[in-house]
């Protein structure tokens, strides 16, 4: 099989972040040499399943919630799919979603609408931060995402669950896992969904915390695995990675966070410098940016085509992309611009740019000398 192309400069870690090799060198032996399935009775069974339970305890501490709270699944949309679908199952009322939601949460609750249920999409500010006021009073469910994956827009889940106490709040903090305090940020959500491969994790596996006294309706049934609210053997090797990000994630995530921060800031002084009329999305003049993530940087490029100048970039070995991963490898303009009110014309040269713990100063200067020409062989 042949081996992914060289990239020089990888700007797509809210896509999928590098492994931590620590989390590689977990991984390995539960492929290759432990083979228990967890819900066995012998030594490797056993084996295989303190091996969870040690992942779970690292999960737990990255949230700040207790491990018998902790679902594991095969990742964020699942995590997300099973938030929504299982807790609307079981209380009437509105559901709410913010207008800038991933496509897990958007379009189960637009599924949600078409069997009959009452769903509000909330609309949000230029900054993309959700409009209080449009959450009904009476809304049963509510999903804001903590961060979004899209424009790196933080939200503070307090005014949320303050607005609507007794509702069940959904948090969509994948991408802010990686970066945020979640016992902090998190706390005031019931339901709270991670994917391990944007924190260096592998692929193909996530959670999600379902606070004590939160009924949630299962989405897969028939094993009873994960105390029945989540059937089907568990991926062990996928589990006992994850746990291995999640734990260097809590160790390293201030230092790391800091360091990032600044490889952003100057990238986007540098990029706002270099290139005539670039507009930073949910960015004022003032550069501004303690409301987003520390990795991400989005800008819009008047003049320019989405698709042109991804495809000169990856000529140059840059990684990048226009909008969000799970859009389809869509560069039209995508919903979450829309809700900003960024118009058609100048969404069409959109490109997010994020970071990562695999970041170098060396990325952020080939990424400075590369863009701006990319930029202007678009535009002419």
């Amino acid at each position: 099989m042949p081996l992914d192309p060289v990239v020089a400069t990888y700007l797509d870690h809210a896509a999928s972040t590098p492994m931590r090799p620590e989390a590689v060198e977990a991984m390995v032996p539960f492929l290759a040499v432990h083979h228990g399935n967890p819900s066995g009775s012998h030594a490797a069974a056993r084996h295989a399943r303190r091996a969870i339970d040690d992942a779970r305890d690292a999960v737990a501490a990255l949230v700040g919630c207790r491990p018998g709270e902790v679902v594991f699944t095969s990742g964020g949309t699942e995590a997300d799919v099973t938030a929504l679908t299982g807790a609307a199952a079981l209380r009437p009322g509105p559901v709410a979603v913010s207008s800038i939601e991933h496509a897990a949460v958007l379009d189960t609750a637009r599924g949600l609408a078409a069997q009959g249920g009452a769903v509000v999409e909330l609309p949000v500010d230029a900054r993309g931060q959700v409009d209080l006021d449009a959450l009904p009073a009476d809304a049963a469910v509510v999903s804001v995402g903590l961060a979004n994956n899209e424009v790196g827009t933080i939200h503070r889940l307090e005014a949320v669950a303050a607005r609507c106490p007794d509702a069940v709040l959904h948090t969509d903090a994948v991408q802010a896992a990686a970066w945020l305090d979640l016992p902090a940020l998190a706390a005031p959500a019931h339901l709270v969904a991670l994917s391990a491969h944007k924190l260096g994790g592998p692929k193909g596996v996530g959670a999600l915390v379902v606070r004590d006294g939160t009924a949630v309706a299962a989405l897969l049934t028939g094993g009873g695995q994960e105390r029945g609210r989540r059937s089907g053997t568990q991926n062990v090797a996928g589990i006992v990675a994850f746990g291995v990000a999640a734990r260097l994630a809590v160790e390293e995530r201030a230092a790391k966070a800091d360091r990032v921060t600044g490889l952003r800031d100057r990238l986007a002084v540098g990029l706002r410098a270099a290139i005539a009329d670039v507009v930073e999305t949910v960015v004022g003049p003032g550069g501004d940016r303690a409301h987003v993530l520390p990795g991400h940087l989005h800008l819009c490029l008047p003049g320019t085509a989405a698709d042109e100048v991804l495809f000169l970039l990856d000529q140059e070995g840059i990684a990048a992309t226009a909008a969000s991963s799970c859009a389809s490898g869509a560069t039209s303009p995508s919903h979450v611009l829309a809700a900003l009110g960024v118009s058609d014309e100048v969404a069409r040269g959109s490109l997010r740019l994020t970071l990562g713990w695999s970041t170098t100063d060396a990325d952020v200067d080939r990424a400075l000398d590369v863009i701006p020409l990319v930029v202007a062989k678009a535009v002419a």
